[in-house]
């Protein structure tokens, strides 16, 4: 369980963030600090620790996967929320389809098999709510299929999914060479000319979503647990080394920053993968933005 954090002195957090522009600075040590010392102990790619995070309380400190934090949260688990976008993007790009199938608009793929790494995986939820909102999808007319469980245990995955066992392979194999699928969402691999995007321009399609909502698809926020939240000082520091270690991120040619900090900046945000998270049956109650943080949180960067 999580670590029992001291009432003064410097704190060292076991922390699961993983290597992106916005951590360089802080996990090179060139980012220093009297109070905190982060123990960059989590996995090269920190998905796989979410589990520990929210099952375990295996970490203090790390980046968490939006849609698992507000799992957590509404299933009472013992995490604080910083309003600190670490990993956030468009994610028009990661629904792909069989070539085999033609030239497809986004309405087409209703009837389709897709597979998607878990329900409750992030880019899953916002892809769907595009393809539903933007696109007029209807979700339920998709054949859905998971093979991982949902991070948060008390969470069950809906009946209608199908269970899929990779064996080894990727989903992108099991689409195009097994035929297991129609379409899959996942990082669609380059080069690859069997394989197309749901969305025949991404890119523009992302903007004019933009445009509509006001908000930045983000995946993964900084989260502490309650106990080092117990030191207001220590979040505070956090979030100070946080954002210069965003200073080192290069500016978005589109001038859209993908990684939003401060509640205000993430209001939008958050309400929106909330609605998204309610509406394909995520959560036992629907939470509202500003329940997710405490007032040192939510103080941070105002």
């Amino acid at each position: 369980m999580f670590a029992t954090m001291p009432a003064t002195g410097k704190v060292k957090l076991k922390t699961n963030f993983a290597d992106y522009p916005v951590s360089k600075a802080l996990k090179s040590g060139e980012i220093k600090s009297d109070l905190v010392e982060f123990d960059f102990c989590g996995t090269k790619t920190a998905n796989q620790s979410f589990k520990a995070m929210v099952r375990e309380g295996k970490f203090d400190a790390g980046e968490l996967a939006i849609v698992t934090f507000l799992q957590a949260k509404a299933w009472g688990k013992p995490i604080t929320l910083l309003p600190a976008t670490v990993v956030g993007r468009f994610q028009h790009q990661f629904i792909s389809y069989n070539a085999r199938l033609g030239d497809l608009e986004p309405k087409d793929i209703e009837g389709k098999r897709v597979g998607v790494r878990a329900w409750s995986q992030t880019t899953g939820v916002w892809v769907r709510g595009i393809l539903q909102h933007q696109c007029g999808v209807d979700l339920k007319k998709i054949r859905w299929s998971t093979y991982e469980d949902p991070h948060v245990a008390e969470y069950g995955d809906p009946a209608f999914l199908a269970r899929f066992e990779p064996n080894g392979r990727t989903m992108e194999q099991l689409m195009l060479d097994d035929d297991l699928f129609d379409a899959i969402i996942n990082p669609p691999q380059p080069n690859e000319p069997r394989q197309r995007t749901l969305f025949r321009d991404p890119k523009a399609a992302a903007l004019e979503w933009h445009r509509q909502t006001g908000a930045m698809s983000i995946n993964h926020l900084f989260v502490v647990s309650d106990e080092v939240a117990k030191r207001p000082e220590v979040v505070r520091e956090i979030w100070r080394m946080l954002v210069e270690s965003k200073t080192h991120v290069p500016a978005p040619a589109d001038g859209i920053d993908p990684l939003p900090f401060g509640l205000e900046a993430n209001r939008k945000n958050l309400q929106l993968v909330i609605d998204y998270a309610w509406e394909q049956d995520m959560l036992p109650r629907k939470l509202t933005v500003d329940e997710l943080f405490t007032d040192v949180t939510a103080s941070l960067g105002a």
